[in-house]
Parts: structure tokens; sequence; C-alpha cells
């Protein structure tokens, strides 16, 4: 087992939705935490380095990645699919090349460890069956091309110069602190705190694994603990409809959520059914049930308004 405590860690992303809690994760664990993000963090404690600004520029990553990291926990991406689709070049200059110059500095500046939150877009459509790490790449879309493209780059690196070198394919995360997200958990209670009309895409019997975000610092903080190298599926392990999720909000919130079916977008997968046998095995136990980590959010939410 590699320890944290006491060792210092770059999260990047640290303001976003799943940065904070792995910053707070992190911290607990004993991890002296530094950040890097566009946008100004908030809350955060004190003792938190923090270098503002965008790490597509070249003198921001220079001030981030210093000598002295035990390791990047890489989180900053572009993640919105839809918005990805109208802008490529964007996506591929976030995802990868971000992504290159970090690492490139990491072996520059012999920093051994380097975790990235990856996607299970990058195997694209297999139907309804069940995506595991051995599945083969063939993203549907930019964005899961870019994700697919850095889990080579931290391949190459892993291979080339020993870096140990993790891709945490997520599923869709969920859970407080995520009011300003497109995903469809935010939709659907931005939809029941206004009684709002929720955007179906197709008939919603496509299937999802929704993961809270606790969860998600469980499987950062263990791949980290046991060295856990090339891509690892962190999920709840439980795939659920479209419909079976409006349903289960309406149940949290007791509010009714009127919906409108609307025609499935390029690249919307038909089913999101994952292993998560490897992360079983490293010790892996998602523990947030989704009825009460969609209370997480619905209570999160009676704040939006």
């Amino acid at each position: 087992m590699h320890g944290l405590a006491g060792q210092r860690v770059l999260v990047t992303g640290g303001s976003g939705f799943i940065g904070r809690s792995v910053l707070a994760g992190l911290r607990g664990a004993g991890a002296q935490v530094r950040i890097v993000d566009k946008v100004p963090p908030k809350g955060i404690p004190d003792d938190v380095e923090v270098v503002l600004g965008d790490l597509l520029d070249p003198e921001i990553r220079d001030a981030a990645v210093t000598s002295d990291l035990a390791g990047i926990v890489h989180l900053a991406a572009f993640t919105s699919v839809l918005k990805a689709m109208g802008d490529p070049a964007g996506v591929q200059a976030v995802n990868v090349e971000a992504t290159a110059g970090l690492l490139e500095l990491a072996r520059i500046r012999g920093v051994p460890r380097f975790l990235m939150s990856s996607t299970n877009a990058v195997t694209g459509d297999i139907g309804t069956g069940t995506i595991h790490e051995g599945v083969a790449l063939r993203p549907l879309t930019p964005y899961g091309a870019t994700k697919a493209a850095a889990e080579m780059l931290l391949a190459g690196y892993a291979g080339a110069y020993g870096m140990t070198t993790c891709a945490l394919r997520l599923t869709n995360v969920y859970g407080p602190g995520m009011s300003h997200k497109d995903s469809f958990v935010p939709r659907m209670m931005r939809a029941a705190l206004t009684a709002g009309t929720i955007q179906v895409y197709g008939d919603g019997r496509q299937r999802r694994d929704l993961v809270h975000v606790d969860d998600v610092v469980a499987g950062v903080l263990l791949a980290w603990q046991t060295a856990a190298t090339g891509p690892l599926i962190i999920g709840s392990g439980r795939s659920i409809t479209v419909l079976d999720m409006i349903e289960a909000v309406q149940k949290v919130t007791g509010r009714p959520l009127a919906r409108e079916h609307v025609p499935a977008k390029n690249g919307e997968m038909p089913a999101v059914i994952v292993s998560i046998d490897k992360a079983r095995a490293l010790g892996y136990m998602p523990a947030v049930d989704l009825e009460s980590g969609l209370r997480t959010v619905w209570d999160d939410v009676q704040t939006w308004a």
C-alpha cells in the first residue's frame, strides 16, 4: 500500500464538481494538495495551494507541475459530449494537448504517478454487452476519441518511462455540488424544482450506470493506494434505464416530472453496462445506493433557487 500522508498531490480541475470532492478526500487521507483550475475555488481550506489559469497555457502547467509532487490526479477536461460535437478542435486541445503537456512535465520533473479521469465512451457502442477494461477502443464521438487518445498517452509514458499511470473510466457521476452541470441528473432535479419539463432522448429505455461522487473519491484513493495501472472502471455496477431514473427522482423529490421525448443524438449509446470486477479485486466497494445518492443531490438542490 502506498499511503498519502504528507505527500504532495496536484489535482487539476480542483474547483470542479468532482475535483472538490477529490480534494477533500485526499486531504482527509493526509495529503498536501495543490489545485489548478481556470475557475477560482470557493470555500477551500487555507492550506490548499491554488494555481489559477488555463492548462493550455504552458506557464500555468509549469507553475502547477513541480518536482516535489508525489503524483497528479488529472480531472480537468472538456466533459460535455454534446458540446464537444460542435467543437472537436476545442475538445482535442483540452483533453489531449493539455494532458500531453502535463505528462511531459511529469516525466521531466520526475513525478512518478499520474491518474486521469476517463470514460467508458472510449469503447463506443457495444449494444447491451458488458463493458470491461479489455474491450477494444472504438469511440463514436470526438469526446470519446480524445479520451481514448489521452489513455494511449498514459500507456505510452508508463511503458517508455516507468511512470505509474491509471485511467479511471468513470460512469455517470452524480452528487451534491453539480448545479452547473448539464448532465441528466441535475437536469431532472432542476425540472423537479421548477415544475419544468425534462427532455428524454428516444424512448428512454437506454441504460446507464450512475455512480455517486463519494464512490468516485473512494475509487481515486484506492487507485492511488494500490498503485493501480492501465484502465480501471469506477461505477456502481448497476445499470438502469432513463425512465427508471425519472421514477427514482420523482420518488425522492415527491414531485412529478413532465417529460418530452425527442430524437436521440448522434453517438447516443443504447446501453452502458459495466463490469467493476477489476476495481472490486483491488478492494473497491461502491457504498451509495441510488435513492440515498439522489437524496444528497435533492438536499443540495434546495440551495439552487
